[in-house]
């Protein structure tokens, strides 16, 4: 099973070199997108420095998107060269079958699905995290700390603000604000059970409960809503918050459950969690869509025009990836399908190719 023949072993070489190269160049072009993106942030204390690492940190998460769209056209160009030099002919000629050569074809769509979870799961939520917290400090004055159990930390004058949750439209569960006076000497709590940013430019916090210290007496105060301003802005938090595909899949799973037992909506992250396990998978569904085109055997300006079709199919996934979870968001699909439709649709275009080219 794991021993390889020549042509094996020719075939993997060929089209990993391929989609490498591939690979590296979306990287340099995204990366060239990203900086200038980022230059235009330059202000106050996130200069240039905090610009490069920025875009340095966030290559992994361009690295995890593109492998397999370069793996779709890697695959082509290798096979279109492959079958320009009349090699692909040469194999079948020797008898190869179709299905020799995808399951060759295969085994390389199997290392690069690795590279993809192992990307996915151990760089891309690091570097996120670090590279949004890197944004926050040079953004703001307040000092923010991430990555505990009891939720988000952030230091705001003389004021510690504990926030179990974040929602994504920015508004905060489970606040408790710790405030110091001038002595170092805890003045006050707030606990609020939700907090929402409105136009004045303030908090609103909601079902609050007061504690203020006096010497050694304490006073508590229940109030309904009451107005609180902070460093801690909406842009602030967007720049905080990791999105769901961004997570580990761990996290994922805890986070979903810390939702469902309190009875909040887990579907975004329930999509997520599945895309987390489907989306490697991708590198097989695209080698698949590229074999069909390496029957073919154009000499003249064929390879240009075959990158140019990967190229456009590889932007048509990436589209519909991202369309189904925000169509399965809107319309509650089943978390499963709205992950898996793309790379279904996709898989079943590939072996109605195969089909229509064996018949040939």
């Amino acid at each position: 099973m794991f021993r390889l023949r020549l042509y094996q072993r020719y075939v993997m070489r060929e089209t990993l070199a391929a989609v490498f190269l591939v690979l590296l160049a979306f990287l340099a072009l995204f990366s060239f997108f990203d900086l200038i993106n980022e230059l235009r942030k330059i202000d106050g204390n996130y200069g240039l420095k905090y610009v490069i690492l920025t875009v340095a940190l966030n290559l992994p998460g361009f690295i995890y998107e593109l492998i397999p769209i370069a793996a779709l056209i890697g695959t082509l160009y290798a096979l279109s060269t492959l079958a320009r030099h009349s090699e692909i002919t040469v194999l079948r000629a020797s008898g190869l079958a179709t299905r020799d050569l995808l399951l060759t074809l295969f085994r390389v769509a199997g290392l690069l699905a690795v590279l993809t979870f192992v990307v996915g799961e151990a760089l891309v939520p690091f570097s996120e995290r670090i590279g949004n917290e890197i944004r926050a400090r040079a953004l703001s004055e307040a000092i923010i700390q991430q990555g505990f159990t009891s939720g988000l930390w952030v230091k705001d004058g003389r004021s510690f603000i504990n926030i179990r949750t974040v929602t994504p439209d920015s508004a905060l569960r489970q606040l408790r604000i710790y405030k110091f006076d001038p002595n170092n000497a805890l003045e006050s709590v707030i606990d609020a059970e939700e907090a929402r940013f409105d136009a004045s430019g303030a908090w609103q916090l909601s079902n609050v409960s007061r504690t203020t210290l006096v010497g050694d007496v304490a006073r508590v105060e229940h109030l309904p809503s009451m107005d609180w301003t902070s460093a801690v802005t909406p842009d602030l938090l967007a720049v905080l918050m990791v999105a769901p595909e961004r997570m580990t899949l761990f996290g994922l799973l805890n986070f979903t459950r810390h939702l469902a037992e309190n009875r909040q909506q887990t579907e975004r992250y329930e999509i997520a969690i599945w895309k987390k396990l489907v989306y490697p998978l991708a590198a097989f569904v695209m080698v698949a869509l590229a074999l069909p085109f390496g029957y073919s055997h154009n000499r003249v300006g064929g390879v240009s025009l075959k990158i140019f079709a990967g190229v456009m199919l590889g932007i048509l996934f990436y589209a519909l990836n991202g369309l189904s979870s925000n169509l399965g968001i809107i319309n509650s699909w089943p978390p499963f399908a709205s992950a898996t439709a793309p790379s279904a649709m996709f898989m079943l275009a590939a072996a109605i190719m195969l089909w229509w080219v064996e018949r040939r």
